[in-house]
């Protein structure tokens, strides 16, 4: 059954909305039952989780190749700045082992995270997959990551190296999944007809949306059961012409009827939609609203905060923390630091 929800943007209010003939009809969303049941589970496990305590190990899991090492540094550091665990395990995908592992398993060490180097090879099924400069194979490796990883681990939370965390991230990464395989944050409501069009193009018109890739909580557990790699391939192979963004393709093509959504204002925030998030909130997420309740900031697209002559309202700050990381690597102290010592 299909409601229309009016979006309430206040911290209290994820999964909830009223009636249109309650508000004027402007700022709608189209939500299905599913959806709304979808965002009430989130709301009640975002309550139980933030409860917990802080004694866990946190799993993160990225996938990168040798250009990405420094900003994979960037977003480490954030996280554990931010972020209350009692300990940190980093797996890191990849074809080969990367240039400068020791490098990053020597900072990892200076942030007291254990750096766990997973090397695929060169025998991967992605091998055949659309590649390009911008979407390289390792890209691919989190679609398969349950194959790669310890029989241990059961929960990870896979991130992009082009993010910053400037909040706690536990009550994400608790979240309790169910039966979901994972838990992601869709864009759609800042481009509706996306989802509409992605919808058709790759045959999924059970899911709810179209997810981003960049942030996958995964049910490494219930992944190990369902997920097989000739299903992955035979998609591949079925939509080679038609993978506009390769893997974000595939999980939603797949298995995006299987994801638990959450709030990408908290957890997948777009910069580069600043004045869209503005505007469907009514003001309410502001820059002082996403500084003070948003965990995770997504520099997606091709112009990077790393690069010289990037414009952006929230590149200022990802330039700070960069800055910040390179005097905690080279064992200068910083003004926050030098603080939190006073």
């Amino acid at each position: 059954m299909e409601q229309l929800f009016w979006r309430l943007p206040s911290k209290n209010s994820i999964g909830k909305g009223v009636s249109l003939k309650e508000r004027p009809k402007i700022g709608y969303t189209r939500r299905t039952e599913a959806a709304c049941n979808s965002n009430r589970f989130f709301s009640k496990n975002l309550h139980a989780a933030s409860n917990r305590g802080v004694n866990k190990s946190m799993n993160l899991l990225f996938a990168i190749d040798d250009r990405f090492s420094e900003q994979l540094k960037t977003t480490l550091y954030s996280i554990k700045r931010h972020t209350t665990a009692a300990s940190f395990d980093v797996y890191v995908l990849q074809e080969k082992e990367l240039s400068h592992a020791a490098e990053l398993e020597a900072f990892c060490q200076k942030l007291a995270m254990t750096y766990h180097p997973i090397i695929i090879g060169s025998g991967s099924i992605f091998k055949t997959a659309p590649v390009s400069d911008r979407y390289p194979e390792s890209i691919y490796y989190r679609l398969l990551a349950q194959n790669y990883l310890p029989q241990q681990v059961e929960k990870i939370l896979y991130l992009d190296a082009d993010i910053l965390c400037i909040n706690d991230l536990r009550p994400l990464y608790e979240l309790t999944l169910g039966d979901f395989l994972y838990a992601a944050a869709s864009h759609s409501k800042l481009t509706e007809v996306t989802t509409v069009i992605n919808k058709v193009r790759l045959r999924n018109y059970e899911s709810e949306g179209y997810y981003n890739s960049g942030v996958l909580l995964m049910n490494v557990h219930q992944l190990r059961q369902e997920v097989k790699e000739t299903e992955i391939a035979a998609f591949i192979e079925k939509n080679h012409l038609n993978l506009f963004l390769p893997d974000q393709d595939i999980l939603n093509g797949l298995y995006g009827d299987r994801v638990l959504a959450i709030p990408d204002q908290l957890y997948n925030y777009d910069v580069r939609k600043n004045r869209t998030y503005e505007t469907i909130s009514l003001g309410e997420w502001s820059l002082d609203w996403v500084i003070e309740h948003t965990v995770l900031l997504h520099f997606c697209g091709k112009e990077k905060p790393w690069k010289k002559g990037y414009r952006s309202r929230y590149g200022a700050l990802y330039k700070y923390v960069e800055n910040e990381r390179r005097k905690f690597e080279e064992g200068r102290s910083s003004q926050s630091e030098k603080h939190q010592r006073l």
